[in-house]
């Protein structure tokens, strides 16, 4: 495992209950400037060993990166359980989550 692999694992971990941010806002929080890329191969290849929260990562424009019949239900599901109101299109409403330097912050949309 490389170091920026480890320190994505770390990042992604530290993600709360009912929070969620972005790929590319993990990669920078973990050092790896431009590495949304990174962060969406750590989810699909290492979620299950690791306990990662993959649902808490979604795309920039806060909505759900996976397609209908690929994740998109399950996600959708998950992150309605933690209090998110999710349209049909897969777009996020409610508390907008940042990370800073490893620090999760709340804002609301």
């Amino acid at each position: 495992m490389t170091d920026n692999v480890a320190r994505i694992i770390e990042v992604l971990k530290a993600i709360p209950i009912g929070a969620v941010v972005s790929y590319g806002e993990v990669a920078a929080s973990a050092g790896v400037p431009r590495g949304a890329r990174l962060v969406a191969r750590v989810l699909h290849s290492m979620s299950k060993r690791y306990s990662l929260p993959w649902h808490r990562v979604v795309r920039v424009d806060r909505r759900i990166a996976l397609h209908r019949g690929g994740g998109f239900e399950l996600q959708k599901t998950l992150l309605e359980a933690e209090g998110w109101v999710i349209s049909d299109e897969g777009e996020i409403h409610g508390t907008d989550t940042t990370i800073h330097n490893g620090t999760v912050s709340l804002k609301t949309l």
